[in-house]
């Protein structure tokens, strides 16, 4: 797989990122969820885990080099702990946020996490971005915005400045740690040559144990009045819904394959693409409204992409130089010849 062109694996996580919010709006039965929505992130780590060995498996029985490629010193196993942690924080975070603000002015919010990864990917990361990719990462941040403002006139659109300060620090610290735990997760991919199976299962079993650490806070929360969550764990669910747990293991996969062998920047431009896509389908899948914002939005969004991954040459129009060509040998030789 590592053989495949980063775009490609760009194009299908920006796909199936666009069909994870339909899918988990269609699996709603009456405005609500018949299911434990908990359980949905914690079956997604197993079914990464469960892919990376198999992959694993299939690469030690295929490639006699693949122990050489497998590093399994505690201390850089530990370091797999972080972007968990990390994650952990920053869905609570999430949830602490959308107390104080609304989700319109959440999800405009959540776009700073746009601009936190251009920087965290400078500073520690030492990727250096020309002045265009920076343009071009600003232009993103303005357009993924645009397309979410609705009209003015709108109750969404007069609560955007009146949230609690507390919302707004809280969203940018959402933002931040949104940003760092992709940061940190390439960082750990491309630290050494180890196989991105083996680092994928050292990273899913610590999402899977903190998942169920989670299962466990929120069996504990309820004082336990529908049983422990291993016994309803299936409970509700339906075609639909294990679409919706087989879809965002996917996207995991993929993004974990562009951190090993892209950027974190790519990662930022599908999913920003696919929150626009998924604007679109909902025009003709929930009778969604668009916008004059919304098609701006997508415009925007469109020249930032032709600005940050074209070439220079291809955007600004340099003059054309007639450089005198360089004489061979054989010609001053002739040349010398002719004038004795």
């Amino acid at each position: 797989m590592a053989a495949t062109p980063w775009y490609f694996v760009a194009v299908l996580l920006t796909i199936l990122t666009s069909s994870q919010g339909i899918l988990t709006t269609l699996s709603q039965s009456d405005g609500g969820y018949k299911y434990d929505y908990a359980t949905v992130p914690f079956l997604a780590e197993v079914f990464k885990l469960i892919i990376s060995g198999l992959f694993l498996w299939r690469e030690m029985r295929t490639s006699s080099s693949t122990s050489s490629r497998i590093t399994t010193d505690w201390k850089s196993v530990r370091l797999f702990v972080i972007p968990s942690l990390i994650y952990l924080i920053h869905n609570n975070v999430q949830f602490a946020t959308l107390t104080y603000v609304d989700t319109s002015t959440y999800q405009i919010m959540g776009n700073l996490k746009i601009v936190t990864t251009g920087i965290l990917f400078r500073l520690f990361l030492k990727r250096k971005l020309s002045k265009l990719q920076w343009m071009a990462i600003g232009l993103l941040a303005v357009g993924t915005t645009t397309s979410q403002v609705k009209g003015c006139g709108e109750a969404s659109c007069d609560s955007l400045f009146t949230a609690p300060i507390q919302g707004y620090l809280l969203g940018i610290l959402s933002a931040g740690l949104s940003a760092l735990a992709g940061i940190y997760t390439e960082f750990l991919m491309k630290r050494n040559n180890d196989t991105l199976y083996w680092q994928n299962l050292q990273l899913y079993t610590f999402g899977s144990l903190f998942n169920v650490a989670r299962l466990i806070a929120d069996d504990f929360r309820h004082g336990y009045e529908k049983g422990p969550w291993w016994q309803r764990i299936f409970d509700g669910y339906s075609i639909t819904t294990w679409m919706v747990v087989l879809n965002l293991g996917s996207t995991g996969l993929l993004v974990s394959w562009l951190m090993k062998y892209a950027d974190n920047i790519v990662k930022v431009y599908s999913t920003s693409m696919a929150m626009l896509l998924t604007m679109v389908a909902s025009i003709y899948l929930f009778s969604f409204k668009p916008t004059l914002q919304l098609f701006l939005g997508i415009i925007i969004c469109i020249m930032s992409l032709h600005m940050y991954f074209s070439p220079p040459q291809t955007l600004v129009d340099l003059p054309v130089t007639n450089e005198a060509h360089p004489k061979t040998l054989k010609q001053v030789v002739v040349e010398e010849k002719t004038d004795s």
